[in-house]
């Protein structure tokens, strides 16, 4: 079973999402399975992450962005904008899926745990995220 939502973004940051993944896991019905979250975007990623401190959130966006500088000299792709070859680097470096078992109906993450959309670029827009539900046997 596959679902596809969009989730609206104002810029640069970490989104929750969890909320979302969590209610097509509901509608696929399935108590033993696992959830994939696929992003449709070079430019924006997903991670599992604390969602109980948002200084976490903060400071994993403030290290990406020291890592990955805005306008380095060496950038070749820059036809829209300063922080687009930035963004495409910090999707190599972080990942376009996950895979979260699903455990008696639910996702089987950890207390802390929140699965968040990471937007790269600083442009208000949105983005795809597919979840599939796939249950063994």
């Amino acid at each position: 079973m596959n679902r596809e939502f969009e989730i609206p973004v104002q810029g640069q940051g970490l989104y929750e999402i969890t909320g979302k993944v969590e209610e097509a896991v509901l509608a696929a019905g399935k108590r033993e399975a696992l959830a994939t979250v696929f992003i449709r975007h070079t430019s924006a990623s997903l991670v599992i992450q604390e969602n109980a401190d948002p200084a976490v959130l903060r400071d994993l966006q403030t290290f990406l962005q020291r890592l990955v500088p805005e306008n380095e000299p060496w950038y070749t792709h820059v036809e829209e904008g300063a922080d687009d070859m930035p963004a495409h680097i910090k999707g190599a470096l972080t990942q376009t899926h996950l895979s979260i078992p699903v455990v008696e109906g639910r996702l089987a993450l950890g207390t802390w745990q929140g699965i968040f959309l990471w937007e790269h670029r600083h442009r208000r827009s949105s983005r795809r995220v597919v979840v599939n539900v796939l249950a063994g046997g």
